[in-house]
């Protein structure tokens, strides 16, 4: 212990100054190195212990390198402001990049709204008067399908994260009932998984690093301006589908080292969502996934502006997700649920 500190003792403070914590006693940079092991949370705790360390924490270097996890339509901020290099940040005007992330992170938001008061018991009784006992999602996207790990099977195998509740016996014109889940063994939800093609092909393209044609949707190429525009339409089952569900879960493939055309995803993604199947106001979840912790991955706020997703009308978020520990997936399912639920009060 004291031997670190060895040395004359420290001069006296004035009795209206704060005391010198031992942390704070370090050098600048040791400081700022243990902090870099902290959360977010953690950071925004230690900031609100005194004025030392409310600046302290503000440091740039700190907040750069952190994922917002998560982004979404009221919150989507400049790409650019992460691709400043720091020598274009004079010392006069440091990014308050700590204020982006609580501004923008759907859970920090989340957790500042659950913090104040609110008639909860009241709210509930009238949420269960007008809310559907289970609400159903479409899901799709090339993330179920070309990753190394399943989504969708370890959904189906992993009881501790999400319980599965059942399998319903009902069909969409063919399509099959979706699965049943339970959400904190309280409120239970439907996934209806839309595959663009079938297993087999599925394999084979896996084999042969080749691109499956999808099912799903046919093509109708339209004139915008001088240019040719791609637009699709959903086939005739996944139209009875996009018509009767309350939101939509798009598994995008978030995989840094793989080409991806967004542009043509999100043709996809709008054919799905079109007004002219079902109320235009419901929640869109974009799962940005990657198969497993180790491999690099496109950040939400990237994968948002690629997507385009400040295009659309209805609300959307973008959760970082990891198809082999499901990581961050209850928190897309959390807010999916919230937002379906709005809706349907409304």
């Amino acid at each position: 212990g004291t031997a670190a500190f060895a040395g004359p003792p420290p001069p006296a403070l004035p009795e209206d100054t704060e005391e010198v914590s031992a942390l704070q006693a370090l050098p600048i940079d040791v400081q700022l190195n243990i902090m870099s092991f902290l959360s977010p949370q953690d950071l925004c705790h230690l900031g609100s212990t005194s004025c030392y360390w409310r600046a302290a924490v503000q440091d740039p270097l700190l907040w750069r390198g952190f994922s917002l996890g998560a982004v979404d339509w009221k919150s989507l901020p400049d790409v650019e402001i992460f691709n400043k290099a720091f020598s274009e940040v004079s010392d006069n005007a440091l990014y308050n990049y700590m204020a982006v992330y609580k501004k923008s992170c759907p859970q920090s938001r989340r957790s500042l709204k659950s913090s104040r008061p609110r008639y909860g018991a009241v709210t509930s009784f009238l949420q269960s008067l007008v809310t559907q006992a289970e609400p159903r999602f479409a899901m799709f996207g090339p993330g179920l399908e070309e990753l190394d790990d399943s989504l969708v099977q370890k959904m189906m195998t992993c009881p501790e994260i999400l319980l599965v509740a059942g399998l319903p016996q009902r069909q969409i014109h063919g399509i099959g009932s979706g699965v049943s889940f339970q959400f904190n063994n309280n409120q239970k939800f439907n996934i209806l998984t839309l595959y663009s093609t079938t297993s087999v092909e599925r394999r084979r393209a896996r084999a042969e690093q080749a691109v499956a044609v999808n099912k799903m949707f046919y093509q109708e190429n339209s004139i915008v301006g001088n240019q040719q525009a791609v637009h699709y339409s959903v086939i005739a089952q996944v139209k009875k589908v996009c018509e009767v569900v309350d939101g939509f879960i798009y598994v995008a493939n978030a995989e840094a080292h793989k080409k991806h055309d967004r542009q043509d995803e999100l043709a996809r993604i709008l054919a799905m969502i079109d007004p002219a199947l079902g109320p235009p106001n419901r929640p869109l979840l974009v799962l940005s996934c990657v198969s497993h912790i180790g491999v690099k991955r496109i950040p939400c706020v990237y994968m948002a502006h690629q997507l385009q997703l400040n295009l659309l009308r209805q609300p959307w978020m973008v959760q970082d997700t990891v198809a082999a520990t499901l990581t961050g997936l209850l928190n897309g399912i959390e807010w999916l649920l919230e937002e379906a639920n709005c809706k349907n009060a409304q």
